[in-house]
């Protein structure tokens, strides 16, 4: 088995595992499980107004967690102008009663410290008390989206993205590199890693590896990057044009494309061993496999109905349907982390569309207008949805909720970004 092991500087490391890096101390949290502010599962709900009062000596950190918790689409967060209860006074429930506010959220900062406090303004009781603390001003950004997930937790009582992270490839000057950044696109660093072509970078399924493909030397391979230590391995594969899929569940198989001489197949690929077994060859183009989450099926691109369309099929290759039926042209599938719903691209109008489907088929809905709108990518909780837009000239990262609302780019202007990746994590 060929290997490439390749070292990257420490503070590249270090953006990548900063994230890590964040100690909470003096903890002393109280959720009420008799209370639950937001029942993200109903099909029908309003916002949740709430307030987010701007942190003692640090404003720039109540920002941050406000605009992480008013990008789910969940909350209302009042303006800081209609708050009558002071920063610096204790909370008093008949403050806020009167301004329809269920949630109020207080911090403050001394030294590296900070101590946040969420009190429901229904009957009174303070349902959140936590210090969190950052090392330097590098971690505040990811101690703010910490708070959020926090605070998150508290209202909907399940895990929140905030602290979550992106990869995709990013070019500047003719140079293609793996980038990595936080959920919402800051923080954004090259890894050191490139390659005349790379392509497709997949979070491994506990967040400590990212697969993908690159051409160098004019050869074509299937690498993983260990981001911990930033080791990169080269996955031996069939020669051949060779594009990774996504991970199995088991965090060492993978499945990926090969094609040579006009004919193609997908492979199962081992990371460790770095064997691969071979479990669709036909006459047609079998291209961008997927791995559902429970590793029983998955989803691939052929032509062997005409045009491109999306397949399902078994994790072994066998029972291979045809999943999509509207539109002559849909690629590049991505599973909901539930395993209910697949994610793709349509060609619409002669530009590239995301839409939603069942599994069943059903519900297919589109959920973008403008531009050419490719590559899609769930977030782990299933609620947004990651792409490649050229909306605004040249490809960027967007992100969006699952339903098509709040279309936010989120990559670096003047750095084309493309085949983006969410985290687990």
């Amino acid at each position: 088995m060929k290997k490439i092991i390749k070292y990257v500087t420490m503070c590249r490391i270090t953006m990548l595992i900063i994230a890590a890096l964040i100690v909470a101390v003096g903890v002393r949290t109280e959720t009420y499980a008799d209370r639950v502010f937001v029942d993200i599962s109903s099909p029908v709900m309003q916002k949740l107004p709430i307030a987010v009062q701007p942190f003692l000596g640090a404003p720039e950190l109540s920002d941050i967690v406000k605009a992480d918790l008013t990008f789910t689409g969940l909350f209302e967060c009042l303006n800081d102008a209609a708050q009558i209860e002071t920063t610096s006074q204790p909370f008093n429930p008949n403050n806020w009663r009167g301004l329809g506010v269920e949630l109020v959220i207080k911090g403050r900062m001394t030294g590296t410290l900070l101590l946040v406090t969420a009190h429901d303004v229904l009957d009174g009781r303070e349902v959140l008390r936590k210090e969190y603390s950052a090392s330097s001003k590098t971690l505040m950004r990811p101690m703010a989206h910490a708070v959020a997930d926090d605070i998150y937790r508290v209202l909907t009582g399940q895990k929140g993205i905030f602290r979550t992270k992106l990869a995709f490839i990013g070019e500047s000057g003719g140079r293609r590199e793996l980038y990595t950044s936080d959920w919402d696109g800051y923080r954004s660093a090259a890894t050191g890693i490139s390659g005349g072509v790379l392509l497709k970078p997949r979070w491994s399924p506990d967040g400590t590896r990212l697969l993908y493909s690159a051409e160098r030397f004019r050869e074509w391979g299937v690498y993983v990057l260990d981001t911990k230590t930033m080791r990169e391995k080269h996955i031996s594969a069939p020669h051949g044009l060779s594009i990774a899929g996504n991970y199995f569940p088991d965090n060492r198989r993978f499945i990926f494309s090969e094609s040579r001489n006009g004919n193609s197949a997908l492979y199962i690929g081992d990371s460790i061993s770095g064997t691969a077994s071979k479990i669709i060859s036909s006459p047609w183009i079998d291209v961008s496999p997927s791995v559902s989450p429970d590793g029983k099926k998955i989803a691939f691109v052929s032509n062997r109905s005409g045009g491109p369309q999306i397949y399902l099929a078994s994790a072994g290759g066998g029972d291979a349907r045809r999943y999509t039926f509207q539109g002559s042209y849909n690629t590049a599938p991505a599973w909901a982390p539930n395993g209910d719903r697949i994610v793709y691209s349509s060609l619409v109008g002669g530009r590239h569309q995301i839409f939603t489907m069942k599994l069943d088929g059903s519900e297919a809905l589109q959920l973008t207008d403008r531009g050419n709108n490719e590559e899609p990518a769930f977030s782990p909780d299933g609620r947004y949805i990651v792409f490649m837009s050229d909306r605004d000239g040249a490809k960027a990262i967007y992100l969006m909720r699952a339903n098509g609302g709040g279309q936010t780019r989120v990559s670096t202007r003047g750095l084309k970004a493309m085949s983006p990746s969410w985290s687990p994590n």
